[in-house]
């Protein structure tokens, strides 16, 4: 009896340690980039979620680059990567998206910014009336943390110009819905009830419900819609076969997790640059100064002329957008086997392209992780386009980028001409592997007279 038992072991450990071979040991035809892929089902991500103590580039990303190169093969949630920290690569597959790797819908952002009559010109009074009314609302109360205010602001904001939502009168917080999936987002990926990822799946099913809802509401009823985003995506329907019912709902998730992650984080990292850097703080104040004063009337709204006007800005704008690094990479599907300097990417397994590297290369900007936006006028403009690619790389950037840019440089130039403010407490930062501010920053804004 002893020996048939000891024999079914042996047999179900031979079985499993053969699956865990195969895991580790994927059959492809050609070479496989050097790396791991962890164990079966969680893969390495354990190590991904692990935080990094710093806003230099995660540990997982720079150990593997260390042992295994600028390339290098790993598995996450159980999904198969190819990590690429190599520009020359990255630019390659950028150029060939929609041959070589799956071509997501990246013009996304160019319709939502691109509705009837709206562009960046026009959403400029829009974005500083919006900003002014948050800065004097926080100017009357006490201390705020800014990640969280602003995380609001960004998301009411992006929510009303793409589905109509109207955050005073609504009988649910949205915000409170993102807030709570981004806190149980870098989690270990068990979706057990009891776990935070468990949350994080069922409030994102919450939000795909009611997206959905208020699509099928527009569909049954013309008299629903409103000329925004959703609205659009609705027209479009006839003519881009992929705009179903079920992916659409995906589509307008996916641009509300984004802006409301990445300008809330980008501008609490500003507060901390700015807080720790006075030197800097007196040369935007100089520089909105002066833009002020040259106005006829100083209380006038601002203008696009203005606004490209703002040189100084624009490094400041840059130094953060390098060091934030929001998403530890950009994500794309290989759709079918292609070759990059000697290596398979094979078809269907995902490709992270960690563009953080180059934007943090002390072989290119000296002392990465420090805050120095001077350091943008000795940077020539082809140094500039091989190394920073905060929204994207190739032709086809993130259409997103230059309206952050216009939100970033808008805020400055209130914040500085209209406001006082002072850092509370708080500053701490790591990489989990996206930023995150531990207890927060905690500012105090006062309205100038």
């Amino acid at each position: 009896m002893w020996a048939v038992g000891l024999v079914a072991v042996a047999l179900v450990v031979i079985y499993y340690s053969h699956l865990i071979m195969k895991w580790k040991n994927p059959k492809i035809d050609g070479v496989l980039p050097p790396g791991s892929m962890g164990w079966p089902l969680i893969g390495e991500t354990l190590q991904f979620i692990a935080p990094g103590r710093s806003l230099d580039l995660h540990p997982f990303v720079k150990k593997r680059m260390q042992k295994y190169g600028p390339i290098f093969k790993t598995s996450l949630v159980g999904r198969p990567i190819i990590v690429s920290t190599d520009n020359e690569i990255n630019k390659y597959i950028f150029q060939h998206e929609g041959t070589l790797v799956e071509l997501w819908y990246l013009d996304s952002f160019a319709k939502f910014f691109a509705l009837e009559g709206e562009t960046r010109e026009s959403l400029l009074p829009k974005i500083e009336d919006l900003i002014h009314t948050n800065l004097s609302k926080w100017a009357t109360q006490g201390p705020v943390d800014i990640k969280q205010v602003i995380s609001v602001m960004v998301f009411n904001f992006t929510a009303t110009k793409i589905f109509g939502y109207d955050a005073e009168n609504s009988k649910e917080k949205l915000s409170d819905n993102y807030t709570r999936m981004m806190n149980n987002f870098i989690s270990l990926p068990l979706n057990i009830p009891g776990t935070s990822f468990h949350q994080c799946m069922q409030d994102r099913e919450k939000m795909l419900k009611m997206l959905k809802d208020t699509l099928m509401e527009r569909l049954n009823d013309p008299s629903k819609r409103r000329g925004d985003f959703l609205d659009q995506a609705i027209d479009d329907m006839e003519t881009e076969k992929f705009l179903t019912v079920d992916f659409i709902p995906q589509l307008l998730f996916g641009i509300l997790f984004a802006s409301f992650e990445s300008i809330s984080t980008i501008l609490t990292l500003t507060f901390k640059f700015l807080s720790e850097n006075t030197r800097v703080v007196e040369e935007l104040a100089a520089e909105h100064d002066a833009i002020v004063r040259k106005r006829e009337n100083p209380n006038s709204r601002l203008t696009w002329e203005e606004y490209k006007s703002m040189t100084f800005t624009q490094l400041v704008v840059n130094e953060t957008l390098r060091i934030s690094n929001i998403p530890p990479g950009l994500f794309r599907k290989a759709l079918k086997d292609f070759q990059v300097k000697g290596y398979t990417v094979p078809a269907g397994w995902a490709v992270m392209l960690a563009t953080p590297a180059a934007q943090l290369n002390p072989e290119t900007f000296k002392d990465p992780v420090t805050f120095n936006p001077w350091r943008w006028k000795d940077l020539d403009q082809v140094t500039i386009s091989k190394n920073f690619m905060p929204f994207g790389g190739g032709t086809r950037q993130c259409a997103g980028a230059e309206y952050s840019k216009l939100v970033l440089s808008t805020f400055l130039h209130i914040l500085v001409t209209r406001f006082r403010f002072t850092k509370v407490k708080g500053g701490d930062v790591s990489r989990t592997p996206i930023i995150s501010f531990g207890d927060g920053i905690h500012i105090k804004f006062t309205a100038k007279n």
